[in-house]
């Protein structure tokens, strides 16, 4: 929900899905059945601002008011954990609503040749097919405004994809870099820290819920270690260097890793370490004998974490473990997978994507007692 974590750019507003498996078109709903009467609540419905709803693949809830997405959306997310893993969510859960419009700071675009010339849009819902687009209401306005006239910068389809993103002060980047077009580094600040990143790179898409974000997921546990598997370009690993002696950041994506890096010498923290390794290199590699570290948080692409990463979770038995996910049904999956050594403790729900039926988990969980001797993580994908 970039070249480190390809299942989870964007082709289209919403987080894109991570199968690469050739795609069935549905039949339409008319073939099946037809409409007589809504029996719903007719004070739920509004009329959609963007003109592209219900062919582009990005939105799919935006014929819905604020408050009923959110309400479906966090119901959506406790019947999947309670279905596919088995777990009841805390009494008491934390639901923080994100600005409904103009939110979006990065988005994939693609380009194509059609019967009316070169179209840059989105693909199509449930297909490769392009959607033009001059509008798109959900992104921040500098990226908006770009619209209209990127069939005249990109000339031909050379170019089928294209990456903006939007940092402070108005700045665009785009990659590939396209001639009438910035591109390069741009700078977000999150809380007290500036982050440096391109079009290239992996960052969460919700402006206004950035900070939010960061706090729900670090929250104010301190020690000695902390880890930050999937760290991207340090989001979390500077919040982190605060609350512990040393902060472990690992990036498998080489640009990500130089960012976070750098980002690290620009807000002058000195204690926070980026190996550019896979998560599961580096919990191959991790000394069994040393301690478990304090603290990890786990952000990882959509499909979630692999098995090794999973055993190794099992094993260790983190004292605290954080678990952000832009796909239930992946969390549901792995924390089934190692709550005989884990309990769920707390969850925040934030809506880092409204008019799209997703929603950003933040789970926090702790070790149980060590299971019998005879307990081990489930290892089917």
């Amino acid at each position: 929900m970039s070249p480190r974590r390809p299942d989870r750019r964007v082709s289209r507003p919403g987080p894109a899905a991570g199968s690469r498996a050739p795609q069935v078109r549905p039949a339409p709903v008319a073939s099946w059945a037809e409409v007589e009467r809504d029996l719903a609540d007719p004070g739920r419905r509004v009329t959609p601002p963007c003109a592209h709803f219900g062919v582009c693949g990005g939105c799919d809830l935006q014929h819905l008011d604020d408050a009923h997405q959110l309400r479906y959306k966090v119901e959506a997310v406790r019947e999947t954990l309670l279905r596919l893993g088995g777990l009841e969510m805390p009494s008491q859960v934390e639901v923080i609503p994100g600005a409904p419009w103009a939110y979006r700071s990065r988005t994939q675009l693609h380009a194509d040749t059609t019967e009316r010339g070169l179209e840059v849009g989105y693909f199509e819902r449930h297909s490769h097919d392009l959607v033009a687009v001059d509008q798109c209401p959900i992104l921040v306005p500098e990226l908006e405004e770009l619209l209209p006239g990127l069939p005249g910068l990109l000339r031909d389809a050379s170019r089928r994809r294209l990456d903006l993103a939007a940092g402070d002060g108005g700045a665009v980047t785009a990659a590939p870099p396209v001639e009438g077009l910035p591109h390069g580094t741009v700078t977000t600040r999150v809380g007290d820290f500036d982050l440096a990143f391109d079009a290239r790179c992996f960052f969460q898409g919700h402006r206004q819920l950035l900070a939010t974000l960061v706090e729900k997921a670090v929250g104010d546990g301190e020690g000695e270690e902390a880890v930050d598997l999937y760290a991207g370009v340090g989001l979390f690993s500077l919040s982190l260097a605060r609350r512990y002696r040393r902060v472990i950041a690992v990036e498998s994506d080489t640009l990500a890793a130089r960012f976070a890096r750098n980002n690290a010498r620009l807000n002058r923290i000195v204690n926070v370490a980026v190996e550019s390794v896979a998560a599961e290199a580096w919990v191959a590699r991790r000394d069994d004998k040393a301690p478990p570290p304090d603290r990890v948080i786990l952000d990882p692409p959509r499909a979630g974490v692999s098995t090794r990463v999973r055993s190794w979770l099992f094993k260790r038995r983190i004292p605290h473990l954080t678990y952000v996910s832009c796909h239930p049904a992946a969390l549901a999956r792995d924390l089934r997978r190692i709550r005989q050594a884990y309990r769920l403790d707390r969850v925040a729900l934030l809506d880092l994507f409204p008019q799209t039926g997703h929603m950003e988990v933040v789970a926090h969980l702790s070790a149980r007692e060590w299971p019998s001797a005879d307990a081990a993580p489930e290892t089917g994908e």
